[in-house]
């Protein structure tokens, strides 16, 4: 794996662990055992790392949900779900929950970066869960998308609740979000 990976990688992780406004690039350099300028040389400014790790899991997930598509709705959103899971077994939380309590202390930049993120991920659910409730593997009343804010805003904070409980509520909220929706 190449330096700017594993300055990406590590990035993530304390942004899912620590917070990102909790991490300095010394937190990089001493695991990695390279120098700050090592760093800067692949990521001039924390700004652009923080987009860069952003971009990066976009684009992860773009590629990990089209690789879904020959799966039934239900699987899909179990698939999803799945990246939840990971996440608590990890203990992290997701991205995009680390992210959005410092949310306004980001640059415009970082903040825009963020909500393509949360569109993305939401585009993706609200489609999933129309097809399902079309072909009836899905039932819910009300807007596929607003079922989608339900969904996602649930996945997040279980995993924070999760960590503050020091118990495994995912499993809990991820079963019920499932008995809410399935037909």
């Amino acid at each position: 794996m190449e330096t700017k990976d594993k300055i990406r990688n590590l990035a993530e992780e304390l942004i899912r662990t620590k917070g990102y406004n909790a991490f300095s690039y010394a937190d990089l350099s001493a695991p990695l055992k390279i120098k700050n300028a090592a760093i800067h040389y692949h990521f001039p400014s924390k700004e652009v790392l923080g987009a860069s790790v952003i971009e990066e899991m976009v684009l992860g997930f773009q590629q990990l949900s089209s690789s879904w598509s020959d799966q039934s709705e239900k699987e899909q959103i179990e698939l999803f779900m799945d990246i939840y899971r990971n996440s608590y077994e990890k203990g992290m939380v997701c991205l995009m929950g680390s992210l959005a309590p410092d949310f306004e202390t980001l640059s415009p930049a970082m903040q825009a970066q963020i909500q393509r993120m949360s569109r993305v991920i939401l585009d993706w659910l609200t489609a999933c869960l129309e097809q399902g409730r079309t072909k009836q593997v899905f039932q819910f009343k009300g807007e596929a998308s607003d079922r989608a804010l339900v969904l996602i805003s649930s996945l997040i904070s279980s995993l924070s609740l999760s960590r503050v409980q020091q118990t495994d509520l995912y499993s809990r909220i991820r079963q019920q979000l499932l008995s809410d929706i399935l037909a």
